[in-house]
């Protein structure tokens, strides 16, 4: 007992050594580790929605819902690059961990269910999305950093509940058709996110506006 304790107190002091020495780092440099790890989040999404897509029957593209059903639709988002930079840098980093905060849950159902599609579309999806929890974990904890350090307004986070069930269906098809959406409208939020901190980034830096 005595030992897990230590391994315990050892651990947390690791993490709290880890925060002390990000509290440390400026803001524009933090941005910019963020952009990048966002930059990663959204190309391995796009990758693997390229690769479920390649495996996707024609008849269930007619199946896939629409966008506007994602779980994270009812988040009122700038629609284009003129109105993002119109928006605070506190709302934009409340809304890129909102986004973030939202997929905590069904990237992990996405990586538990990767593992039984049919296997001509299995591929190297598990290891990519073990990758994609990873970068996205590490992305949350560095933005939790960056909104302390940018004031009350930027920690604010909006709840927007994931309501699927723990799989994603029970024949093949099924599950591909809503494999392949809750990817996609994953895919459309790491968009977002990175589109958020690339401005914030660009705006840290004291870079023109246009060149954002």
């Amino acid at each position: 007992m005595a030992d897990r304790r230590s391994q315990g107190t050892s651990v947390c002091l690791t993490v709290l050594s880890i925060m002390a020495a990000c509290q440390a780092v400026p803001v524009s440099d933090l941005l910019d580790r963020a952009s990048q790890r966002s930059d990663t989040l959204h190309s391995i999404s796009t990758s693997l929605t390229r690769h479920m897509d390649s495996h996707l029957p024609s008849v269930g593209r007619l199946l896939i819902p629409r966008p506007n059903m994602c779980h994270t639709s009812s988040l009122q988002t700038p629609n284009d690059k003129e109105q993002t930079l119109s928006v605070s840098e506190a709302e934009l980093m409340s809304l890129a961990r909102s986004l973030l905060q939202a997929w905590v849950r069904p990237l992990l159902i996405l990586s538990q269910e990767s593992g039984s599609l049919p296997a001509a579309a299995q591929g190297l999806v598990s290891t990519r999305l073990l990758e994609l929890l990873d970068h996205a974990s590490s992305l949350q904890d560095g933005l939790d950093v960056l909104s302390s350090k940018m004031g009350p307004a930027s920690q604010y986070l909006s709840y927007l509940p994931y309501n699927g069930g723990p799989d994603l269906g029970e024949d093949n098809p099924t599950k591909l058709v809503n494999f392949h959406f809750l990817l996609s409208c994953f895919r459309r939020d790491s968009h977002k996110i990175d589109s958020f901190l690339k401005v914030l980034r660009c705006r840290a830096a004291k870079s023109r506006p246009e060149s954002c």
